[in-house]
C-alpha cells in the first residue's frame, strides 16, 4: 500500500512540473514583464532615446526577448499619448522556418498565466492560424481574461508579415484601439 502511494505522489509532483513548464519560459517570462509595466505606459523599461520625429519618439527596451533583433517602446503624441512596445522576434526569407517560430512563440503564450503587480492573476488568450505562404500577413490578437482595470485596454499582437523577399516576426503590446473589437486572428491577403 505505502508502495502505490509512493507512485501516485511521485506521478502527481511530475504532473504538477511538466505543467508548470508549460507556462514558464522565456518568451513568457519577457512578455509578463512588459504586461506589467502596461500601466506605467513602459516607464521601466525604456532605455535609451534611439529617434524621434513629429509626432513620436522610439527607445531601446530594456527588456529583450531571445534571439530577437530589437525589441523598442515608442510613445505617439498625436491624437493623444499612446503607447507601445514592440519586439522583431525573427526576420527571415525561409517561409517554412518563419511558420514553424510563430507557431512555436503561439504556444508559449497562449494560456499562459501572467501576474500582475497588486492585481489578479489573467490567462493570455488568442485563437491561432496557419500562416500560409500566399498571405501577406498573419495576426493573433491576444486579450487577457478577465480584462480588468488599467489592463482592460491592452492588446498583444503576434503577427508573421511578408516584407520583399523576407518574413518577419513581431510581438508587440499596446493599448486596444477603441474601433477595434476583435480578438482572435486575421489574415490579409
Amino acid at each position: 500500500m505505502r508502495n502505490i502511494s509512493l507512485t501516485i505522489a511521485a506521478i502527481c509532483i511530475s504532473a504538477a512540473l511538466s505543467a508548470q513548464g508549460v507556462f514558464a519560459n522565456k518568451t513568457q517570462s519577457i512578455l509578463e514583464k512588459v504586461i506589467q509595466d502596461y500601466p506605467n505606459h513602459f516607464y521601466n523599461i525604456k532605455g535609451e532615446l534611439i529617434g524621434q520625429a513629429h509626432q513620436s519618439a522610439e527607445y531601446r527596451s530594456t527588456l529583450q526577448l531571445p534571439g530577437s533583433s530589437s525589441c523598442i517602446v515608442t510613445l505617439y503624441t498625436e491624437p493623444t499619448n499612446f503607447y507601445s512596445w514592440t519586439c522583431t522576434v525573427l526576420d527571415v526569407e525561409n517561409f517554412e522556418q518563419a511558420r514553424s517560430r510563430f507557431r512555436d512563440i503561439y504556444g508559449q503564450l497562449s494560456n499562459s498565466i501572467i501576474h500582475c503587480n497588486a492585481q489578479k492573476t489573467f490567462i493570455l488568450s488568442g485563437q491561432y492560424e496557419e500562416p500560409e505562404p500566399e498571405k501577406k500577413m498573419t495576426h493573433v490578437a491576444f486579450a487577457l481574461v478577465p480584462g480588468v482595470g488599467d489592463l482592460k485596454k491592452l492588446k498583444v499582437d503576434l503577427s508573421l508579415r511578408q516584407d520583399g523577399k523576407s518574413f518577419k516576426i513581431a510581438l508587440c503590446v499596446n493599448d486596444q484601439d477603441p474601433r477595434e473589437d476583435v480578438q482572435g486572428a486575421m489574415t490579409i491577403k
